[in-house]
């Protein structure tokens, strides 16, 4: 009893299937992919493998033929019903793997043959499934095929854009002002405060999950992205370069790790301090005297479960004590920390670019003289923006190359001293984890804990 297999598949929808994905002792495996069906005779598309399995079950007949669903068999439900015809006249058999076929063809193997009335309602039935998932399978081609040629997605273009044919285009009146909070935000490190910002200087209101949504779109960086969740790079003219899209994941993956409320607080130290004796997390509190304008600044422990409750401590004291640990603890953190050689990686990720982008650069050519069609060309040009965009990725995950001549430039007193407090708050918790307040009877002291 011969038993064979056909796949066929659309490099555009999915990877190119495994023809030993069926588990079956399989005579053979006829494969048949869109890409190279798209010549044409007549107007319709001919699909070599399924021709080659008719001549060869006409040679040597085949008792059951496996596909993975009814609809891989015709580009449309008329080429389905005609392929179901010729299989029922080879005497073949069909089994279908990865859909549920409650309703038979005389060709289908997994079900009693049906006749008249039933079999009319059960072909029907076929037919209006048939047609569902073809009509989806076209709809998701039409998208595909946009991916490829990289134009944008269905909807509006992001703030900032506008839609010109074939790509987006910077909106010269609106793109000042997404510009603008990219910067507030890389300034001060503080989402909230770039959003207050907007509405103040901009009369521009949005909410806050709007603004991570702005620095988190691949837009703004002249990249696209695809609801498949793929990337494709340099698609259109960015309004943030790719160091500070860098340097927006590095914040953005910062402010991850701190408590909630605590990205944009005005004070430097929120977030950071904890006491090592109760574990708790210290917040800043205020406190003024009646009649008086001086403010007094405390942090003070938000959970604490000892008896009597740890004190709270004077905010200055605190902040002084950090800026002369982290001009002493940093240089030699960085000394002793053994860290990547980010150069060699950083050479080694744009490399792999430049040869992905020079082969970019050849594929013109290539459809030019003939050697590939334009077709095959666009999607091997999309493959290459999509690893593209992935190594770019990587890259902007890399540290700075230039680590211990930071730490140098910031171990010097003066330099904090010189900074207003949501400076200091971005630096801090550039290099700092967590501050840990260890209490020695009336006396107290400092550890510092690095990110790296």
């Amino acid at each position: 009893m011969r038993i064979i297999a056909y796949l066929y598949s659309d490099p555009l929808l999915e990877p190119t299937p495994d023809s030993n994905l069926w588990g079956w002792d399989i005579d053979r495996v006829y494969q048949d992919l869109a890409i190279a069906a798209v010549s044409k005779k007549g107007g319709a598309i001919v699909r070599q493998q399924w021709q080659q399995l008719l001549d060869d079950c006409q040679a040597e007949p085949s008792a059951y033929l496996l596909i993975r669903r009814v609809e891989e068999l015709g580009d449309s439900v008329q080429a389905v019903g005609d392929r179901l015809v010729e299989l029922e006249a080879l005497g073949i058999r069909l089994i279908v793997t990865e859909q549920a076929t409650s309703t038979m063809h005389p060709a289908l193997a997994d079900q009693p043959i049906l006749k008249g009335a039933d079999l009319q309602a059960a072909l029907l039935k076929l037919l209006q499934q048939v047609q569902r998932e073809q009509r989806s399978r076209r709809i998701r081609q039409g998208h595909a095929q946009n991916r490829v040629k990289a134009l944008p997605p269905p909807g509006k273009a992001p703030y900032g854009y506008r839609r010109s044919q074939s790509r987006y285009v910077v909106d010269r009146s609106t793109a000042p002002v997404v510009k603008d909070f990219f910067e507030q935000f890389l300034l001060y490190g503080s989402l909230n405060g770039a959003v207050r910002y907007l509405a103040k200087r901009y009369g521009k209101k949005i909410a806050v999950s709007t603004g991570h949504r702005w620095l988190n779109n691949p837009v703004y960086r002249g990249d696209l992205a695809y609801q498949n969740g793929e990337l494709v790079s340099d698609t259109h003219d960015p309004i943030i370069s790719r160091d500070e899209a860098a340097q927006v994941d590095r914040l953005l993956r910062r402010n991850r790790q701190l408590p909630p409320r605590t990205a944009s607080a005005p004070r430097s130290l929120a977030g950071l301090v904890a006491c090592s004796e109760c574990r708790s997390p210290m917040t800043v509190t205020r406190v003024s005297a009646p009649r008086r304008d001086r403010e007094y600044l405390y942090l003070r422990p938000t959970g604490c479960t000892r008896t009597p409750k740890c004190g709270a401590i004077a905010y200055e004291a605190i902040l002084q004590q950090t800026i002369e640990r982290i001009c002493e603890d940093l240089p030699r953190a960085v000394a002793d920390v053994d860290l990547p050689d980010v150069g060699t990686l950083k050479q080694g990720i744009g490399g792999a670019i430049a040869a992905k982008q020079a082969i970019l650069s050849q594929l013109p050519p290539l459809v030019t003289s003939g050697v590939l069609d334009q077709d095959t060309a666009d999607l091997r040009a999309y493959k290459l923006r999509t690893e593209i965009a992935v190594l770019q990725g990587k890259l902007a995950q890399l540290p700075p190359v230039n680590l211990q001549a930071i730490a140098q430039t910031v171990s010097i007193p003066q330099f904090w001293l010189d900074l207003s407090e949501p400076e200091r708050r971005f630096y801090f918790r550039e290099f700092i984890r967590q501050i840990e307040l260890i209490r020695h009877a009336e006396m107290w002291k400092l550890k510092l804990i690095f990110i790296f």
